[in-house]
């Protein structure tokens, strides 16, 4: 493994044992067991790396938490909520895993308004993740209709961000995966009786 590689390991590690802000050059040079000048070589200043090793670890911690089991011919099972729900499940189950990468993720998103590369990024990987959204939990194609699964997918977007947030700040009375699906089918409802007064 390179320096490169190294570093970015050692990056990942720091984010997750001391956090974005409390990160130093030298902790990242003494994790990945690498000189301290290299970082700036080859990222060209810690912050850098560090909304490297983030944007990284965000990826992966969201594609860990979207991604549907299969059956054997690769379909995710169950109806649209069971979907939901399991997906809900993955999304609190990682709090607890990944408690201390999100608590970095939500540093690091502060940090985001100053950085308009990052802010870039990060809003390439959330336009990425809408129409897959919206095609995994709910079979709505992007390229047949791409104004609904961006609304769809936008949606899901703020329900595990918000769900994130509850986990993270309150995790004694954040709601379950089942309260999740209980108030948005209250929720759907209401939007439906308001469609039929309307009609």
């Amino acid at each position: 493994m390179g320096h490169r590689e190294k570093l970015m390991a050692g990056a990942r590690r720091c984010l997750e044992e001391r956090g974005y802000a409390h990160t130093t050059s030298r902790d990242i040079a003494a994790a990945a067991n690498a000189p301290l000048g290299t970082i700036n070589y080859h990222y060209g200043s810690k912050e850098a790396l560090l909304n490297a090793a983030m944007l990284e670890s965000i990826n992966e911690w969201g594609t860990k938490v979207q991604e549907p089991p299969s059956d054997p011919v690769g379909e995710a099972p169950g109806s649209v909520g069971e979907r939901l729900e399991a997906m809900w499940a993955r999304v609190i189950a990682s709090q607890t895993t990944h408690r201390p990468l999100l608590v970095a993720a939500a540093e690091a998103l502060a940090q985001a308004e100053r950085t308009p590369e990052v802010r870039a990024q990060i809003a390439e990987a959330y336009e990425r993740a809408r129409p897959r959204l919206a095609a995994e939990l709910h079979g709505i194609a992007d390229a047949e209709e791409p104004g609904t699964a961006r609304a769809v997918g936008s949606v899901h977007m703020a329900l595990v961000a918000g769900l994130t947030q509850q986990w993270l700040i309150d995790p004694e009375h954040a709601p379950s995966a089942s309260e999740m699906a209980a108030g948005l089918r209250a929720i759907a409802r209401s939007l439906d009786a308001d469609a039929d007064a309307d009609a």
